[in-house]
């Protein structure tokens, strides 16, 4: 009789799952060093913000300082031509009566029929040297002959007339020279202008 020989089946054991426990274990810490470097990574982008914030604020800055120097080296200026314009205007003026002392005495002298004195001469000269160097600063006389309309803006009238030969507004007769300096009025002509041809009465 054969033996019958039972074969064993082996019961195979349960592995453990150590894989499945160091993977979540892996993830736990890659997600604590990721918390971990939050705040070291947001350090840098704050810094940077603060940067550009204050770079901003001194390029601001610096665009009103330029504006100010600006404005500083303008006003200067103008003020520098102010005061030389006002300058020459005080200095100018008060060598008009000069000019006008100088040219009546050549009239008068003339009028006493001096014109042929080397004293005239003399005067006449010095009269004329010195209106060509206030011309050449820029002093032009205002046109005030006799028959030129009047303009307020240049003449002064000192009289007003009849006058059978000339019509209103017009002017008779100048009593001083005007003039004008780089085109602003230094002193108005003074003159005596015509109200015109008398007027009819019935009689």
């Amino acid at each position: 009789m054969k033996k019958t020989s039972a074969k064993k089946h082996a019961v195979p054991d349960t592995p453990p799952e150590p894989a499945a426990s160091a993977t979540t274990e892996a993830d736990q810490a890659a997600t604590d060093a990721a918390g971990a470097d939050q705040p070291a990574a947001a350090e840098p982008a704050a810094a940077l913000e603060a940067a550009r914030a204050e770079a901003a604020a001194n390029y601001d800055k610096f665009l009103r300082a330029t504006a100010d120097l600006e404005n500083y080296r303008k006003r200067a200026a103008r003020e520098k031509d102010d005061l030389a314009r006002y300058t020459r205007e005080e200095i100018i003026g008060a060598l008009l009566p000069v000019l006008d002392n100088l040219e009546r005495a050549i009239q008068a002298a003339r009028e006493h029929g001096d014109g042929d004195s080397s004293l005239l001469e003399g005067v006449a000269h010095i009269h004329k040297l010195l209106k060509r160097t206030l011309e050449e600063c820029g002093l032009v006389e205002i046109t005030s002959d006799c028959g030129h309309p009047f303009d307020p803006e240049h003449h002064e009238a000192v009289g007003h007339v009849e006058s059978d030969d000339h019509g209103e507004g017009v002017i008779i007769n100048q009593v001083q020279r005007g003039y004008t300096l780089s085109n602003r009025l230094l002193r108005p002509a003074r003159v005596v202008v015509s109200k015109g041809p008398a007027e009819e009465t019935d009689s």
